[in-house]
């Protein structure tokens, strides 16, 4: 269900925003807590979440599938979305950025040589039935 509040911004409840992400509503819940998302409250306690917390919510999955921890998620955030702290959380979001960027370099170096080693196995397979038309040798 989508609200229109008095600055024009639509606000969508906390099922919504689980439907369009494919978050559960479990997982909100826990970004709530450890403050990677912070959506309004009504006064009858319901979540409001704007449209920029889907791509909010879509990032903290990112991270989360590139194998980062909620600590370094948070530290991320925090140093993304706050002002008064950004100097001081630079190095260290440089430095888990520059981690994990170094991570994925490797798997990225691991997976071109799987894929090599499997289109030579692939080249050597079918030339063989080629060759001998499918047949044991």
């Amino acid at each position: 269900m989508c609200d229109i509040d008095r600055q024009g911004e639509i606000n969508i409840h906390i099922s919504e925003l689980s439907r369009k992400t494919g978050v559960s509503l479990r997982s909100l819940r826990y970004y709530e807590e450890k403050e990677l998302l912070n959506p309004a409250r009504r006064d009858n306690g319901y979540r409001d979440y704007t449209e920029s917390d889907i791509e909010r919510v879509r990032i903290i999955q990112l991270y989360f599938s590139l194998g980062l921890n909620v600590n370094e998620i948070m530290d991320f955030f925090h140093c993304a979305f706050s002002e008064e702290i950004k100097h001081q959380c630079l190095p260290n979001a440089i430095h888990i950025g520059e981690k994990k960027l170094e991570e994925i370099r490797t798997q990225i170096e691991t997976l071109r040589k799987a894929e090599a080693h499997l289109e030579s196995c692939l080249g050597s397979w079918k030339e063989m039935l080629r060759k001998g038309g499918g047949q044991n040798v």
